[in-house]
């Protein structure tokens, strides 16, 4: 991506100071710059850095008032992290903008492709597949029958996409997921052992979904495992069957929700959390990492962390408690040997 301050400028609506012509083909943090490089200053403590910053463009908020001279050329825009986030997307497009079936490859009978279709070497689409307009699918992907995939999805190498599971447009599938292997689900018998149950639903990602590298979503027993439009899973979470993630849900690394479980819209889910399954989780949630959440949350907008996850205020008054239970015990025994002397003494008098 190569561009000038002045068509930048014109790009995110912003007003210019500096060398019009100044051209820059790559984006830097402020303080690592360099004269073609563009950077963004939004956080006021990393201020010193656009004095001495070697980059050619610096991205700043409209209402940024420098103190010394800055070498580079800025651009003035509502919010310079935003603006330098749209631009960093078009970057990548432009990156990623492969077209084309590379050998060997394999696309199944009765699958239909959309145009500029980008599928890498030893990839494999199944039968009576339907694949958007525009989908890019990298080195090693499967994916099974009967599935279907919207347009403008990015799906990463060494990605598996079960039969029946479907995917929609705009999509970002990192490398190593898998999407659509059984959930767990075995019966007990009699002799002690398992009788797998099978899974026989599927897994529904809507739009603008993206899901980290080596995550797992499991097929539903019955029905669909879903995740709503916007949602975004981090590295290596584990989804469970039948399990609800709702709109714009977001869920950190290593977090694994339990089966059935349904989780409201704008939820927000730290590292390392364990939900339970069978519960639900209010809209606007927030919950803390390695918090374990045995059971339902039925009021939104609310804040929890520890396991078993109680309310963030709540928790943070019982953690003072548990600070000071060191100092506690030596009063209690220092009361124990108190109350032993009284014994004693009002015994010796007796």
């Amino acid at each position: 991506m190569q561009i000038t301050a002045a068509a930048l400028c014109e790009m995110l609506q912003g007003s210019l100071e500096g060398n019009a012509d100044t051209v820059v083909d790559s984006v830097a943090k402020i303080e690592e710059g360099h004269s073609r490089a563009l950077s963004f200053l939004a956080n006021p403590k990393y201020e010193e850095h656009i004095y001495t910053t070697e980059s050619g463009i610096v991205l700043v908020s409209r209402e940024f008032i420098p103190s010394k001279p800055v070498k580079a050329t800025m651009v003035r825009v509502d919010d310079p992290y935003v603006a330098f986030t749209a631009i960093l997307s078009e970057y990548v497009a432009q990156i990623n903008n492969k077209v084309g079936v590379e050998e060997p490859s394999f696309i199944g009978e009765n699958t239909n492709v959309g145009e500029d279709l980008y599928l890498g070497v030893f990839a494999s689409i199944g039968k009576n597949c339907k694949i958007g307009k525009n989908v890019k699918i990298y080195s090693n992907v499967v994916i099974g029958d009967n599935v279907e995939i919207g347009d403008n999805t990015v799906i990463y190498a060494n990605v598996s996409i079960y039969l029946h599971c479907t995917v929609g447009a705009n999509c970002i599938i990192h490398a190593g997921a898998v999407i659509g292997s059984d959930g767990f689900g075995f019966a007990p018998q009699p002799d002690g052992t398992y009788a797998k149950i099978p899974q026989t639903g599927n897994v529904i990602l809507e739009d603008d979904v993206e899901i980290g590298a080596n995550t797992c979503l499991d097929r539903a027993t019955m029905g669909s495992t879903i995740i709503r439009k916007g949602a975004k899973l981090d590295n290596l979470v584990q989804i469970a069957h039948n399990v609800e993630i709702g709109q714009n849900t977001v869920i950190a690394g290593g977090s694994a929700i339990a089966g059935s479980a349904k989780l409201g819209k704008n939820v927000v889910i730290g590292g390392q959390v364990g939900v339970a399954g069978h519960i639900t989780i209010a809209d606007y949630t927030q919950i803390g990492g390695q918090s374990g959440i045995l059971s339902s949350i039925k009021e939104p907008k609310k804040a929890w962390i520890g396991s078993p996850a109680t309310e963030f205020k709540q928790n943070f008054k019982s953690l003072a408690v548990f600070r000071n239970l060191p100092e506690l015990d030596k009063k209690v025994h220092a009361l124990q040997k108190e109350l032993e002397a009284l014994r004693e003494a009002l015994n010796n008098k007796g």
